[in-house]
């Protein structure tokens, strides 16, 4: 595991990670094999990553080699951003330009990128379905997509843990997923909606996953102080996160799809 993903941050990004990295390899060695190959520098791919923020995924991808655009609307986050490439040695791999989905194509070009990241971006935009639909059009033919969206059953599950029930019980009547005024969430999304979305836009769905099914319900104290528990989290998170029946209860849902 990439060192921008451990210790505790491992725990809301190692299952993601995971996944993104075979996508990659799987996305070098179909490259390889298309009739353009020799136009495209072996081994390298173009990313693409949509509300990148401070580099949590474009470094350990740029690690491996790749390319990687980061697109976000907050200029705090692209300097924090170019202060961590520059730490890792990549920032000659990572470029960080100011937008977001619904002026994507201002910033990015349609069609062009192997792969696209679509990580905590659909919670926020006015229309998630044009947000995704500019993602797809990013693509290029073959290309993978990567959404990580908020989970609607976590947030019913840890409010409702917590002791605040009529909360939770507004967060599975409300559309948007939200439990009250003061929920900073915008929205959230069951895995139905979350893999209707992204079949709507055109993309066949490989794979989804639970996000942190678990670890925001473990004691932060039961992790740090006992002898391998963070290792064990990640393990059972991983086995986890497989299981459609835990799909429902976990904090962020990840879905991984290709362009046909």
């Amino acid at each position: 595991m990439s060192d921008p993903l451990r210790p505790r941050a491992s725990l809301r990004t190692a299952v993601v990670w995971e996944v993104l990295k075979d996508a990659l390899d799987r996305r070098v060695k179909a490259a390889g094999q298309r009739p353009d190959a020799g136009e495209r520098v072996p081994g390298v791919l173009e990313v693409l990553d949509t509300g990148g923020g401070s580099g949590n995924f474009a470094v350990p991808v740029a690690r491996l080699g790749h390319r990687v655009t980061v697109v976000d609307p907050s200029p705090n986050a692209l300097f924090a951003l170019e202060r961590r490439v520059a730490e890792a040695g990549v920032a000659d791999r990572v470029r960080g330009v100011q937008g977001d989905a619904s002026d994507l194509f201002d910033v990015a070009e349609r069609g062009g990128y192997d792969v696209v990241l679509c990580h905590g971006v659909l919670e926020y935009v006015d229309d998630p379905a044009e947000g995704l639909r500019n993602a797809v059009a990013a693509l290029r033919p073959a290309g993978t997509l990567s959404v990580l969206a908020a989970g609607l059953g976590g947030a019913v599950l840890a409010r409702a843990l917590a002791g605040h029930f009529t909360e939770a019980r507004q967060a599975l009547a409300d559309p948007a997923g939200r439990w009250g005024a003061g929920d900073p969430m915008p929205r959230r999304f069951t895995p139905e909606q979350l893999t209707e979305l992204v079949t709507e836009a055109g993309l066949e769905v490989g794979a989804v996953h639970g996000v942190r099914v678990f670890a925001d319900l473990v004691p932060g104290v039961l992790v740090d102080t006992e002898p391998d528990a963070l290792e064990a989290l990640l393990q059972l998170e991983a086995a986890a996160a497989e299981l459609p029946a835990f799909h429902a209860v976990a904090t962020q849902l990840h879905v991984l799809a290709e362009r046909d």
